[in-house]
């Protein structure tokens, strides 16, 4: 079978002057207005409430404690005019430890927020493992620059020139294959934009995605490198 749980330890029920001091202090202590419900519940039932609710009423009476009530509801609080005053001197000592403690707590959060920069600065840092990873692949790309670079000095051509004939081939042919294109575009284009107004053939345009050419285009198709090459050599003036 399994045993009862203990029941916590019952606080003794203090009486008379020992109830009375108890809930004087309390009352003290805290500083703050409270009812008799709440001092006694916060005794945890040593004095009971009704015992609490007369003591509360006779030290208001001896002027210990200050009586408010607001509606049905008592509240009591210590006296302030029986809490002592420190001396003026005791006040201007802790307004000055007081501003000694705020100067330290400023130079700490400087000392703070300049710690977290650096440690931040640290974080974004590259370990020494990722140095080491980066500083073997700059390597091998200064090696690769290296050799590019040998070849250049030595004056061997980079490019032979059954390369260069392939590339003047393959220009040719797509540049051929791009020009049909276009013309067959244009054609469809125009036929299907003929009735329309310029403002909506153009919104036409951008919503299937079209793109014609800029100004940097026709330049390059005005330029020598689109420019046709003559198979025929030219006759010399006589």
């Amino acid at each position: 079978m399994s045993s009862k749980p203990k029941s916590e330890a019952k606080v003794p029920v203090l009486k008379g002057q020992e109830a009375e001091d108890k809930v004087l202090e309390y009352i003290k202590r805290m500083n703050r207005p409270y009812g008799a419900v709440d001092v006694a519940a916060n005794l945890k039932g040593a004095v009971p409430k009704t015992a609490t609710q007369k003591i509360l009423v006779a030290l208001a009476e001896k002027g210990e404690l200050v009586q408010k009530t607001y509606g049905k509801t008592t509240f009591f609080v210590a006296n302030q005019a029986n809490v002592p005053t420190l001396p003026a001197e005791e006040i201007t000592s802790l307004k000055e430890e007081l501003k000694a403690v705020e100067e330290e707590n400023r130079l700490l959060a400087a000392e703070v927020k300049t710690s977290a920069a650096e440690l931040a600065k640290m974080k974004s840092s590259p370990t020494d493992a990722e140095l080491a990873v980066e500083i073997a692949r700059v390597t091998q790309v200064i090696k690769q620059a290296e050799g590019r670079l040998k070849t250049l000095q030595s004056g061997t051509p980079l490019v032979s020139e059954k390369e260069l004939s392939q590339i003047d081939t393959d220009w040719t042919k797509w540049r051929t294959e791009w020009i049909r294109r276009k013309k067959i575009f244009t054609i469809f284009w125009d036929m299907v934009t003929d009735a329309l107004p310029p403002q909506e053939a153009k919104c036409l345009a951008e919503d299937l995605g079209i793109e014609f050419d800029t100004q940097e285009h026709a330049a390059l198709e005005r330029g020598p490198l689109c420019a046709p090459k003559s198979t025929v050599p030219l006759k010399r003036k006589r």
